[in-house]
């Protein structure tokens, strides 16, 4: 699952995803390249009760990055999730500090920083 390198995420993480009570194949979008391998991908979860769908994960795969897939894909995905009753929409994004082009990436579709969470490490 090159499209969220160097990320864990993995096949078999994404098939088990898949099975997850909350997972709509209706809110999942993939763009796939001629050759079949998958370029880009991201899945919405839609809370219903507020009306609020998150994107996560949201990923390119790092040779068709830059070029412009990201922007379409969470654009178009907004369209399905206002389809599904979504008023508002959130991304976590590792974008903060040390993912500048993620944070550019939802900055440039409208997203705005709510909050930032600090990582809790148990040593």
């Amino acid at each position: 699952m090159d499209a969220w390198a160097p990320s864990t995420y993995t096949a078999e993480a994404y098939e088990g995803i898949r099975q997850t009570v909350g997972y709509r194949g209706d809110l999942h979008v993939l763009v796939q390249a001629p050759d079949g391998t998958m370029e880009a991908s991201t899945i919405m979860w839609l809370d219903e009760v507020n009306s609020t769908a998150e994107f996560e994960p949201v990923g390119t795969h790092p040779d068709h990055r830059r070029l412009g897939l990201g922007t379409v894909m969470i654009l178009h995905g907004m369209l399905l999730a206002r389809t599904a009753g979504a008023v508002h929409a959130t991304v976590p994004c590792l974008g903060a500090p040390g993912h500048p082009r993620a944070r550019g990436l939802f900055h440039s579709v409208g997203f705005r920083e709510l909050s930032r969470d600090a990582s809790l490490v148990k040593v």
